[in-house]
């Protein structure tokens, strides 16, 4: 099963971000739990570091409280070392659990919630990951309801996973929605030659690649060259999948797995690109659409997490999965230069509205805060 990318940085361990990260800081306490390096290079990842980042220079005291990699589905090693971070942390605290944790450690959490204030930050929830045998996702998804119940707040980054939460038994009251924020960028210049398309995604089942690639091998006759940025180790097998699928379709000189790229990297890959595509057929909220808009490109994406909202007109939204969707509105986007300019022209209003991580630091020190107060 595949999930958020749960990595470890050899350069910078996550024992020693607890001690870097929490330095300096006054006023509000917080200690955050999550699984992992909290480098690693995926939207929710990202969200957890810009929300940290955000709170300290709001003069929190945060410290980061780091587990290991094998979460959603901890071993016995892993639980008890969890147990004891949890039994470490000081009587009265408030504790940000990142979801692919909590979810899993539902005996842990509850055997502290009396004496810790417990907030849940719920990306999407554990059993929703694609391609999970029934069976898994049931336990997973009862395991993460009886943790949920001993949260005393939920902070969720859309409206849909905030619906989703009634499933686990979570009230609309402990619900906060905080979307994830995004920096202002400059417009994307485009690539002056072949139409360019550009995916960012981690290669796994959830996010589609395999969907993408067969829709293209459809357009194949018309003039476009897709690259895609994001993980290729995460999940070998999806990789080996897409790859074989290239080689068969005839397409691997025209599209380009380049891997994870960092900051600078990245943001040259949006500048040349003229359209952005995902496939994704699920998403919490879809951080990389958001970041395609700030450069005032036009989508081609699909209608989970908050994507159709946050597109508002700048791009064509089907359902996810549904091939022959894909093929048509990749197709009218590649063939219309008019209609893909107004799209363009859309996007590049939409850019203006998009929430900052200003915005969202904001959103998620008032669900703390409020988490936090004693009990009326």
């Amino acid at each position: 099963m595949t999930q958020r990318g749960t990595r470890r940085s050899a350069q910078n361990p996550p024992e020693r971000q607890t001690a870097t990260l929490s330095a300096g800081s006054t006023g509000p306490a917080l200690t955050v739990v999550i699984p992992g390096d909290l480098e690693t290079r995926t939207g929710g990842y990202e969200y957890d570091r810009r929300i940290i980042a955000g709170l300290r220079a709001r003069g929190w005291t945060v410290d980061v409280s780091p587990l290991d990699a094998t979460f959603p589905q901890p071993t016995r090693a892993t639980r008890e070392s969890a147990a004891r971070v949890f039994a470490a942390i000081p009587d009265g605290a408030t504790v940000l659990v990142d979801g692919l944790a909590l979810g899993a450690l539902p005996d842990e959490i509850a055997r502290e919630a009396a004496r810790l204030t417990f907030v849940a930050l719920v990306h999407h929830p554990l059993a929703a990951e694609t391609g999970l045998d029934p069976d898994v996702a049931g336990a997973l998804e009862g395991s993460e309801r009886r943790a949920l119940a001993s949260a005393r707040g939920v902070v969720v980054t859309s409206r849909r996973t905030a619906a989703s939460m009634t499933r686990y038994g979570v009230s609309e009251d402990r619900i906060a929605i905080v979307e994830p924020g995004t920096d202002r960028a400059p417009l994307a210049r485009g690539s002056q030659s072949a139409m360019s398309l550009l995916c960012v995604a981690t290669l796994t089942p959830r996010k589609g690649h395999e969907l993408l690639c067969r829709a293209l091998a459809a357009v194949s006759k018309k003039q476009w060259r897709l690259r895609c940025a994001g993980s290729l180790d995460r999940d070998p097998a999806t990789t080996a999948r897409v790859r074989a699928q290239l080689r068969a379709d005839g397409l691997e000189d025209r599209v380009s797995l380049v891997g994870e790229l960092d900051a600078a990297a990245l943001a040259l890959e949006y500048d040349r690109a003229d359209v952005f595509v995902l496939a994704t057929l699920y998403e919490g909220y879809g951080m990389a659409v958001a970041e395609a808009l700030a450069r005032g490109l036009p989508v081609v994406s699909t209608a989970t997490g908050a994507i159709e909202e946050i597109v508002c007109g700048a791009g064509r939204i089907v359902p996810p999965g549904n091939l022959d969707a894909l093929t048509v509105a990749l197709s009218s986007v590649l063939d219309d230069a008019g209609a893909r300019d107004a799209l363009a022209a859309r996007a590049r209003q939409v850019r203006d509205r998009l929430p900052t991580w200003d915005d969202a630091t904001t959103g998620l020190a008032r669900a703390l805060e409020r988490a936090a107060r004693p009990a009326a």
